[in-house]
């Protein structure tokens, strides 16, 4: 097992690695910005090195101050945790050169996993199911309309390298297709450095379900069950759930296989997320692969009481996952986690700030992962999640009840936050019962 471990991010998924750390007896080292010197992650490691100016680019995504970072404080190995380098695969391997431990996937599944034109044929090649669309990167405009006629309208352009919306176009018909391809193309060569696009059938409502999976060294895949991720703006998820409302068991034994076999096709090791759309008529389709550590992982903690990020670090240490082989992975009772942002409710436009007074909720069923406190200033320059609530409860109606609870108790002066939009889908007809698809926001703000 690893003595010292470098966390190659920031704010609350570095504090939840530094804790799972404390608990393995595994000593810790913090990366920060000079924007960071405040964050809670630096005051708790064991060790903390500034690696930069307050943009991300000069710090968490300098791969050589990383990397320097590591070698000069003598860590073993170096968690990515979730954005920043986790899914870089040329980080990965710059790792694995310098004779450290990447703490994740090998550099060869991010990479092919990270392709979404590869991944979708790497799936096909092993049966996992497929929308309709291009076995590989479309090569003109004229392509993308032959093969959208053939398959039949509405389809979806996306950016081979995408990810978060980005490079993505819908188009009903073909005069839409025609300018969507241009745009979609250089968005994404903007965002990622790359124009390449594919084409797939477009599914009106569809539910996101994802399944979380643990890989080992030894070969042995499990998965732990699923969870629905459906209420998101712009494609950024806002509140997570497990177990879905919508599966039947064995709709849930389908789709547990089918994340198996596609863990198994790209060769994964560590933990990930195999992302599926559900269409209304019961029929589900691999969406992507995340191969790293999602930031709603403590969702399935929760219900199954696997400690996620140790296992990471297990099997990257060579171990095999500490789950016995007789054991089969059940989940208990239902949970929520809601990520509270630093935004306007109303308008989304981000508020960052001083923190002047803080109050965290508790009681039965409530865990908090955050890097906040009373008297810290939440800087402008990276991602505004704040913190997340996560609610548990012996069935959904449970959970409910709780999460209201949760959220009316948690209080926060000096800056504004997404919690009055959370209390407000709490209270919403259709996510009551449960009726949520991935344009429930596009309705619930109207």
């Amino acid at each position: 097992m690893f003595s010292k471990i470098l966390i190659a991010n920031r704010g609350e998924i570095a504090v939840r690695i530094i804790a799972a750390c404390r608990e393995m007896g595994i000593k810790t080292v913090a990366v920060h910005s000079t924007a960071d010197r405040e964050c809670l992650h630096v005051a708790l490691a064991d060790q903390s090195i500034c690696i930069g100016p307050a943009s991300s680019g000069a710090s968490y995504l300098n791969v050589s101050a990383v990397i320097a970072a590591a070698e000069t404080t003598h860590a073993e190995a170096i968690h990515p945790g979730y954005g920043f380098l986790a899914e870089n695969a040329h980080f990965a391997e710059i790792v694995r050169d310098c004779g450290m431990v990447f703490i994740g996937p090998k550099p060869e599944s991010i990479r092919t996993m990270g392709n979404k034109s590869e991944a979708r044929r790497t799936m096909a090649a092993f049966d996992v199911p497929i929308l309709p669309g291009s076995d590989g990167p479309l090569e003109n405009r004229e392509a993308a309309l032959a093969l959208a006629g053939e398959i039949g309208y509405p389809v979806i352009l996306k950016a081979s390298s995408g990810g978060g919306g980005r490079g993505m176009r819908l188009a009903w018909h073909e005069g839409e297709l025609v300018s969507a391809y241009d745009a979609a193309g250089s968005e994404a060569e903007n965002a990622f450095g790359d124009a390449t696009l594919y084409l797939e059938k477009y599914v009106e409502r569809p539910r996101h379900i994802e399944f979380q999976i643990l890989a080992d060294g030894a070969g042995r895949v499990v998965h732990l069950g699923e969870r629905e991720c459906s209420v998101q703006r712009r494609h950024q998820k806002l509140i997570e759930e497990s177990p879905s409302a919508a599966l039947s068991p064995e709709l849930r034994e389908a789709m547990g296989r089918a994340a198996i076999a596609a863990t198994k096709a790209a060769r994964y090791v560590n933990a990930g997320t195999v992302e599926f759309l559900l269409a209304e008529d019961g029929s589900f389709s691999f969406m992507e692969m995340n191969t790293r550590i999602q930031v709603e992982h403590p969702v399935t903690e929760i219900v199954t009481g696997v400690d996620l990020v140790k296992e990471q670090i297990r099997i990257a240490a060579g171990e095999p996952m500490s789950i016995p082989k007789r054991r089969k992975i059940r989940a208990s009772g239902h949970a929520f986690e809601f990520r509270v942002n630093a935004e306007d409710p109303e308008t989304f436009v981000p508020s960052p700030g001083l923190i002047e007074e803080l109050i965290l909720p508790g009681g039965p069923g409530v865990r908090i992962d955050t890097h906040i406190y009373a008297g810290y200033r939440v800087p402008p320059y990276y991602d505004s999640l704040l913190a997340k609530v996560l609610v548990y409860g012996a069935d959904r109606e449970e959970a409910m009840i709780r999460s209201r609870r949760a959220l009316q108790m948690f209080k926060i002066k000096g800056i504004k936050t997404s919690i009055p939009l959370q209390l407000r889908i709490l209270d919403d007809p259709d996510f009551q019962a449960g009726k949520i698809d991935t344009h429930f926001m596009e309705r619930f703000l109207k």
